[in-house]
């Protein structure tokens, strides 16, 4: 039996080869070759456990990914099965792939959604995808300028993407929440927040708002005003962001149109648009499925049985 760890899976992959590999996933999506089991929650006193999985043919797996939620810490496994014969190929730890597949597939989007010439970034958190969908962005998207928002730590990762990225012209710097979306083509929230981060009345038209950090049917990281001037809103599965989308849930009745929402692997397929004119503000709202994580163990998986 193989067992990959975050040590080894960190070793394994990385942004690089996961991108094409997502982007492939939710076309498969798109095309009605995969298919997806949303995510189920049980729980039990101050214990959570969670299920999400898929089955993608073309890549000739399934599998599902199992964690557990105690006080706001998160634990991460996959099971990866080969879909042709149902033959077990391994169990993953599963808080790197997360981590990779969040901000790798929030990269795919900037590049179909984002309008044409986006350059700055304004990030909402410096916890763990803060930092991955910053250094994701920085290494694999057109956009130069970020501006870092968090509690504690923006200097920091400003910091950090200087040192990296520097050479290529990339500029990071702490700004509050006011002056980071002034402007910004992309707007990222990564955030635990359960409440709206920024006055959705100064999003600049154009803009991009990729709101990643809540998948829950009570919290919200957007409030009423920026999802009502979305002109559109992209989700990477519809039936599971009407159950776990608090940023659309929470929203007064009549601001989300249900029958206009797209999904990411449809706009991918060209088979419904994402940005229609420059100056549209769209709106990505990503919750995690199980297509990503078992596409990238997948990934994973194969980097690790070529070594051998």
């Amino acid at each position: 039996m193989i067992h990959l760890t975050d040590q080894q899976i960190d070793a394994l992959i990385d942004f690089g080869p996961a991108i094409p590999v997502l982007e492939d996933a939710f076309r498969q999506l798109g095309r009605g070759n995969a298919a997806v089991q949303r995510r189920v929650r049980t729980e039990a006193g101050a214990t959570k456990l969670s299920t999400l999985g898929a089955v993608l043919p073309g890549a000739d797996v399934a599998g599902a990914k199992v964690y557990t939620t105690l006080r706001g810490q998160f634990s991460f496994a996959i099971i990866l099965f080969r879909a042709s014969d149902g033959q077990l190929l391994a169990t993953l730890d599963a808080n790197a792939i997360t981590r990779l597949r969040t901000a790798a597939t929030t990269t795919i989007a900037v590049r179909a959604l984002a309008k044409p010439g986006a350059r700055t970034a304004a990030i909402f958190g410096t916890g763990v995808q803060g930092r991955a969908h910053a250094h994701a962005l920085a290494q694999f998207t057109d956009l130069k300028a970020f501006r870092i928002v968090g509690i504690e730590g923006a200097a920091a990762l400003a910091d950090e993407l200087n040192a990296a990225y520097g050479a290529r012209g990339v500029e990071a710097r702490e700004f509050d929440a006011a002056g980071a979306i002034d402007g910004a083509d992309v707007i990222v929230t990564a955030t635990r927040a359960t409440g709206p981060l920024f006055d959705g009345s100064r999003v600049t038209p154009g803009a991009l708002i990729a709101a990643i950090g809540s998948s829950l049917p009570h919290t919200r990281e957007l409030d009423d005003t920026t999802v009502a001037r979305a002109a559109r809103i992209v989700v990477e599965l519809t039936d599971q962001a009407r159950e776990e989308a608090g940023d659309l849930l929470l929203a007064a009745p009549g601001i989300v149109d249900w029958n206009d929402v797209v999904e990411l692997g449809a706009v991918l397929e060209g088979k419904a648009p994402g940005r229609r004119r420059d100056d549209d503000i769209v709106l990505y709202e990503a919750l995690g499925i199980g297509l990503q994580d078992v596409a990238v163990a997948a990934l994973a998986y194969r980097a690790f049985v070529a070594r051998q």
